[in-house]
């Protein structure tokens, strides 16, 4: 039997989805500011676009978007925006501010945009802890490492050869908002990284000492968890 939904229930649900699709808004705002040169902006629209993508998804399930509105499929809708701004924003960056070397920005480009289609096409992306399995395409990420860090492009270039390839692999990796095995210190994790990343991209090339510290922190306890759950011997 059909169960039916207030208009207010549906108004709450089509609510979340635009909060989604306010997404795709951020992640053209981010291409264009790539596009001027405007690296740090850039960068601040791709921050804003994460923030999103970190708690529509508790929205969603707490407005039971999927039950409210199960013609529009909220899964879809999130992979669509998240090839926009993990993928194609990042790859602009990575060209446009030549952290790859000379002559070869294109070729890295690319290099992104391919394995990270077979990212978002794998039907096991997760695992059943909620892990991800294999490098989960968050070139933004990478993207904001590089450009503070400031390393060798050829350096750079290894980094992304490397995780492309990691990208057909069953390394796991931390989803900091869905994994509940120390989800508390997850998240708080995530959120110091985030708090550093926003003051060392506002204050670049200076570097204040504790933004530092807790985009540091941040980035380690991410590394650390992904890898231990890596080693670990569980199911997939």
């Amino acid at each position: 039997m059909e169960i039916g939904y207030g208009i207010g229930r549906r108004v709450s649900a089509w609510a979340v989805h635009a909060f989604t699709g306010s997404g795709a808004v951020l992640g053209f705002l981010a291409l264009f500011a790539a596009i001027d040169g405007y690296a740090a902006a850039c960068l601040g629209w791709l921050g804003l676009a994460l923030v999103v993508d970190g708690i529509d998804g508790t929205l969603a399930r707490k407005a039971s978007v999927g039950d409210v509105l199960p013609q529009v499929d909220g899964a879809t809708l999130d992979l669509v925006i998240d090839y926009l701004n993990y993928v194609v924003v990042p790859a602009v960056f990575l060209y446009r501010f030549g952290l790859f070397p000379e002559g070869f920005g294109l070729v890295g480009a690319a290099w992104v945009l391919l394995t990270s289609l077979y990212c978002f096409s794998r039907t096991d992306m997760k695992s059943g802890d909620a892990f991800f399995v294999g490098f989960p395409a968050i070139w933004n990420v990478v993207a904001l490492h590089l450009w503070l860090l400031g390393w060798d492009p050829w350096a750079n270039a290894a980094i992304a050869l490397v995780l492309g390839v990691l990208t057909f692999t069953d390394v796991k990796f931390l989803h900091p908002f869905r994994v509940r095995r120390l989800m508390t210190l997850n998240i708080a994790a995530a959120a110091l990284w985030l708090l550093g990343s926003t003051a060392l991209v506002l204050t670049h090339p200076e570097r204040s000492g504790w933004a530092l510290a807790a985009w540091v922190a941040g980035s380690l306890w991410y590394a650390a968890v992904s890898a231990w759950r890596t080693m670990r011997h569980a199911t997939p």
